[in-house]
This record gives structure tokens, sequence and C-alpha cells, in this order.
């Protein structure tokens, strides 16, 4: 494989997320289909597309600017999850479990994001 944006561990872990969550809503109610089905499908797409195209970009700041997007998208993902669980279509497992993969790659991103700072730093000096 080439080394591009699918070789960054952060873009995987947001690959890994974005399947989990597609499998996740088949099973919620159809009534939720055009509501929370198709806003936590979004957001998670939103993750790894937003690492894709930061990573296209050729300046340091606006692949910073893509993964801050990407992160507030996982925010977002946080709080769907917390519905979920009010709305009894997952357990509290499968919330913890979802919970904690998003906190991990949260952290991921925002290591990434400091790599990223530290390279731009480095390209001033």
């Amino acid at each position: 494989m080439k080394s591009d944006f699918r070789s960054l561990e952060v873009w995987q872990l947001a690959k890994e997320l974005r399947i989990h969550i597609g499998k996740l809503c088949n099973t919620f109610p159809i009534d939720e289909k055009y509501k929370l089905v198709d806003q936590m499908i979004r957001a998670s797409r939103s993750v790894s597309a937003n690492i894709a195209e930061g990573y296209g970009r050729y300046h340091y700041q606006e692949n910073i600017q893509f993964c801050r997007q990407a992160r507030g998208s996982l925010y977002e993902l946080i709080d769907h999850f917390t519905v979920c669980l009010e709305n009894d279509y997952i357990s509290e497992d499968i919330y913890k479990k979802s919970e904690s993969a998003i906190e991990y790659l949260i952290k991921k991103l925002n290591g990434y994001i400091k790599y990223l700072n530290n390279r731009k730093k480095e390209e001033q000096r």
C-alpha cells in the first residue's frame, strides 16, 4: 500500500469506528433512519473524511484545522451515543465500549495534531 492518509493510525481507527457505527445503526428503529441514524453515520464519516482531506492539504495549519473538525465530530458522536443509551437503542456495555473507543481516538487525534504543530514550528525556523 502506498504511504498516504490510509497509513495513518488515526485514520485507521476512524475507519474502524465508522464501520462499527454503520453496523450498529442497522439495529436501530426504522423511524430513526432519517434522524439519529443519519446524523451518526454522517458524523462518523466526517471523522475519517476530514483526516483524509487534511492530509491532502499542503500546509500544516490547514491539516490541523481539518483534524480539529474531525475531533468535533467525535465529540458529536459521544452525544449521539448518549441519546442511543437514553432511548434504549444500545446497552450500557455497548455505550461504554463505544465511548471508550471514541475517547481513545480523540487522544490519538490530539497526538497527531500536536505532531503537525511541531512540524509546522520546525519548518518556520
